[in-house]
């Protein structure tokens, strides 16, 4: 365990608590709230990039209990750490981009994204570069009061069937759940200064920033028109990844600004998607070091690397992928 991992962590962690303590119970102008709120969902957004995301790949410690604490950091901030590891961890990671398998690009109800040619296209898509990025601020509020929900009572995430939950996932589904609840609705309703209709107006706030950090640095990574989306053969239903799965996963997967430290510990490595997919074992501390080698072997074996100089080049790439794919017929790479 990288002691660098510990200090951020546990700086992550107090942040979340004295912001969330100030934006409910602190501040007594509705604006500094405001403020507090921002850094609150700032800091759930941190957690799930810099703490969870490495514990729930088992990349986090060598200590299995202390990374089961740390893997459920996530739960704390309303989000199911079982539901996570079955939708990235076993459905994204092994089926990175691929329609029908990979659920982070699955069709969505209603359907308010077409990410790829089997997608069904609705005239709304054509402007689905604009009003998406707006969109996606809802995703984290989706996630924590709808869909871990109904992934538990319906037992499946898209077409990703998940498992019985045993006893201790399911008292920590569900004690975490109703912790939720007590500490961010319950107790500001009951103790803070503000109405209701003020703290559901800061809660939203707090969600929104959760949920536009994770929706935009999660997708520069794979929504551009640089990534891959390998397809399904129609005969047996299985992905057509040519030439293996490694070779898929740099193919289909975009980094950016790689070589920034601020931006390795501000998105918990997500800006080495690359080297995070080829070794999702591996603390993203280590990133920077075995991103030279992965690059350097992906061009011995002629596998494409992607890397964007920086975060808005990545992220103009994805909002132009977005009005390209919107259209009614658009090519883009088929090969895994």
């Amino acid at each position: 365990m990288h002691p660098h991992m510990v200090i951020k962590s546990f700086l992550i962690i107090f942040c979340f608590i004295f912001s969330y303590y100030m934006t409910f119970f602190g501040s007594q102008q509705f604006r500094h709230s405001v403020f507090f709120a921002i850094v609150s969902g700032l800091m759930c957004a941190e957690i799930g990039m810099s703490i969870q995301h490495d514990a729930n790949h088992g990349s986090y410690t060598q200590w299995p209990f202390f990374g089961y604490i740390m893997s459920a950091t996530i739960d704390l901030v309303g989000v199911s750490s079982f539901m996570w590891r079955q939708q990235h961890v076993v459905g994204h990671h092994a089926f990175t981009n691929v329609n029908g398998y990979d659920p982070d690009i699955r069709v969505l109800k209603p359907n308010v994204w077409r990410l790829t040619r089997e997608h069904p296209k609705r005239s709304h898509h054509n402007f689905q570069h604009i009003y998406l990025p707006l969109i996606y601020g809802i995703l984290a509020l989706k996630s924590v009061l709808y869909d871990d929900f109904a992934s538990y009572f319906t037992g499946s995430i898209g077409h990703l069937k998940i498992p019985k939950m045993t006893r201790q996932e399911f008292l920590i589904f569900w004690g975490t759940k109703i912790t939720y609840a007590i500490y961010m609705f319950a107790l500001p309703g009951l103790f803070s200064h503000y109405d209701a209709l003020d703290i559901i107006r800061l809660y939203v706030i707090i969600q929104l920033v959760f949920g536009w950090v994770l929706a935009f640095l999660f997708q520069v990574a794979h929504v551009v028109e640089e990534a891959a989306f390998p397809m399904v053969d129609s005969s047996s239903g299985r992905p057509m990844l040519a030439r293996g799965w490694a070779a898929s996963q740099v193919m289909s997967t975009a980094n950016f600004n790689p070589k920034s430290i601020f931006w390795m510990h501000i998105t918990g490595g997500l800006n080495h998607q690359i080297e995070h997919h080829l070794f999702p074992g591996v603390c993203h501390i280590y990133y920077p070091e075995i991103s030279p080698i992965v690059r350097m072997t992906c061009e011995e074996y002629n596998v494409p690397y992607h890397s964007f100089p920086t975060f808005w080049a990545a992220l103009i790439a994805h909002l132009k992928y977005l009005k390209v794919a919107g259209a009614k017929d658009f090519d883009f790479r088929l090969n895994g």
